[in-house]
């Protein structure tokens, strides 16, 4: 009796477990992925609820730093390049002042994270990234979600004056 149980025991054993739906996996191409309209507007509510927290005013999206910051997380995205330098050596204020904004103020990045929350906590970590998203004198920002062909996104925030 025991030998008989045992030998289905292993027969049942070398049956996949996906057959036997035991088992879920949800591969990166497979998994849910947030609208980049939606991981912006995420991005823009997250930060101003931090900072209204820290005692600053909400800012307001300007469609201008919209532009820069989507352009740049479009580049970084395309050449797989991670950095504040841009296409053709460009800089944030470069690429505002591209896009018609007079006075920016500061930029932050990040690539990888799949959501607005992480975005914004991983930003929120990071000393020089928070002094931006905190710095009570800007107005204005702008989010830049973007996909890669690899499926990664890369995010870009600006913020002006």
């Amino acid at each position: 009796m025991r030998a008989s149980i045992t030998k289905r025991l292993a027969l049942i054993a070398m049956i996949p477990a996906t057959l036997l739906g035991l088992v879920m996996v949800a591969s990166p191409a497979s998994a849910a992925v947030v609208s980049e309209a939606k991981l912006q507007g995420d991005i823009v509510y997250l930060t101003n609820k931090q900072r209204t927290l820290h005692g600053c005013k909400a800012v307001r999206v300007d469609a201008r730093l919209t532009t820069a910051a989507r352009g740049h997380s479009a580049w970084m995205g395309r050449t797989g390049t991670f950095s504040h330098t841009g296409n053709a050596g460009s800089s944030f204020i470069t690429r505002a002042k591209a896009a018609r904004y007079p006075q920016p103020a500061s930029e932050n990045i990040a690539f990888g994270y799949r959501s607005g929350l992480d975005v914004v906590k991983a930003w929120l970590a990071s000393p020089g990234h928070r002094k931006n998203l905190l710095n009570c004198s800007v107005k204005t920002v702008g989010v830049g979600a973007v996909y890669a062909k690899s499926g990664t996104p890369y995010f870009t925030q600006n913020f002006g004056y």
